[in-house]
């Protein structure tokens, strides 16, 4: 019975929280990551973090994901990709569509429901040892 996310995922996690999450503004309860500070580099700071945010994609694909859900995750990066082309505005919508973390969103529920038995027989398994432990 395993249930423990693939280094695949775990891997897109930590990326996705670099690119769109790791840092918190002072003052706003805003977080920013690296897509959004490398982006404001005309052209080639997008151009960076496109190929950058493939590698998220990659990894959903490598984990078998069906073609429709890795569809959706190119189309995401293009999205994010495309609105960084946008002068001035398309850096303020950049910090809101966290492109890498909706993707990772759609890899965790995608692999959540592909291992339900197992990530439930799981929980049951913890909830009954910690029961025992704490009667």
């Amino acid at each position: 019975m395993d249930a423990k996310a693939p280094k695949a995922l775990l891997k897109a996690q930590k990326l996705a929280n670099l690119l769109d999450t790791a840092v918190k503004l002072p003052l706003i309860p805003i977080r920013i990551g690296l897509d959004s500070i490398i982006g404001l580099i005309p052209g080639a700071g997008d151009a960076l973090m496109l190929f950058v945010s493939l590698r998220i994609v990659w990894l959903g694909k490598s984990l078998g994901m069906p073609k429709a859900l890795v569809a959706q995750m190119v189309k995401n990066s293009a999205i994010d990709f495309g609105l960084g082309f946008v002068p001035f505005i398309g850096d303020i919508v950049d910090v809101f569509y966290k492109a890498n973390q909706k993707n990772v969103r759609i890899m965790e529920r995608w692999w959540i429901s592909e291992n339900k038995a197992n990530v439930d027989a799981a929980t049951q398994a913890k909830l009954a040892q910690w029961e025992s432990e704490n009667p």
